[in-house]
């Protein structure tokens, strides 16, 4: 999807507008895809006054997480992080939910893909954004003939931008195909998760998600609806899955900052159970918007409520 920038940015120390956030064409993460990510959602308060950034703290944790993969090392520690993400927000003033993107990223100007003695530094943009996928009806993925990068060739616990070729090798195949995603496996052929989005099932009432070892990103998202599940009552399993499992589901679902919660109706062509949005998707889906749109919850000490206007 093309997108829109909001007016300002962060960019080498400070706040700036948005079109002077720009880097040389040699720049090393551009070269070399030695960059991380994070990707944190805003969304507006049901009384308009707020923008809500569920878990920032968890998102600022990950994101320095892996720039130490990189080795990078920044003038910036968590607070500061925080600190520039609340500034941005509110010197954009958003008056509806959007997308915050920050970047860790090798800014030196260097002929070599190393990681060592390379200037780094920390850019931040937001975007408008409401649904990244359409949350009305069920999804339709495949399995994807793209393998998962595995740990030992580019850690998948962190959010390298170099890695991203091998979720945009699988979303491409999808998409060319007339699916909407692709699921991928890792190299023991057990489930991973999707090109950008980890993966739960339900069977028997259980709630199953594929370990931290199965090559996935470990999800902020994943990691809190373990827990509202585990609240409501239903019991949690992660473990490896098996692809055939995937057919035999009673609900399979995406989750993450980008897709949210996402129902699959389908996989490669076969219906999974009636191919609506199950019971359990559904509950675990009103938890996590009655929280971050402000909402009484249980769980309202995740969201950080960024004053607007």
């Amino acid at each position: 999807m093309d997108i829109t920038l909001m007016p300002y940015a962060f960019f080498e120390g400070e706040i700036v507008p948005s079109d002077n956030a720009k880097v040389s064409i040699a720049t090393h993460a551009l070269q070399y895809g030695t960059g991380a990510f994070g990707g944190i959602r805003g969304y507006l308060d049901k009384s308009g006054t707020a923008i809500n950034i569920f878990r920032l703290p968890d998102h600022v944790g990950r994101l320095l997480q892996s720039g130490l993969m990189l080795r990078a090392e920044l003038p910036m520690g968590p607070e500061d992080v925080k600190n520039a993400i609340t500034e941005l927000v509110k010197k954009n003033a958003p008056d509806r939910n959007v997308y915050i993107r920050p970047l860790i990223y090798k800014a030196g100007i260097v002929l070599s893909p190393k990681l060592t003695g390379i200037r780094d530094d920390l850019a931040i943009y937001m975007i408008p954004l409401d649904d990244y996928v359409d949350l009305s009806a069920p999804l339709k993925l495949m399995v994807s003939s793209w393998q998962r990068v595995e740990d030992n060739i580019i850690p998948s616990r962190g959010k390298i931008t170099g890695a991203y070729i091998n979720s945009s090798f699988a979303k491409d195949q999808a998409t060319e195909g007339g699916y909407d995603d692709a699921i991928m496996l890792n190299r023991e052929g057990k489930v991973s998760e999707g090109s950008g989005a980890n993966l739960f099932l339900v069977r028997n009432g259980t709630l199953i998600t594929s370990p931290v070892t199965a090559d996935i990103l470990e999800g902020i998202t994943r990691r809190s609806l373990v827990e509202f599940a585990r609240d409501l009552g239903v019991p949690v399993e992660e473990r490896a899955i098996d692809r055939s499992e995937l057919y035999v589901a009673d609900e399979i679902f995406l989750c993450g900052t980008g897709v949210q919660i996402a129902a699959v109706g389908s996989i490669d062509g076969r219906q999974i159970a009636d191919g609506q949005r199950g019971t359990i998707t559904k509950h675990l889906q009103d938890v996590y918007f009655s929280l971050v749109r402000g909402e009484d919850s249980p769980y309202s000490h995740y969201v950080t409520k960024i004053p607007i206007g």
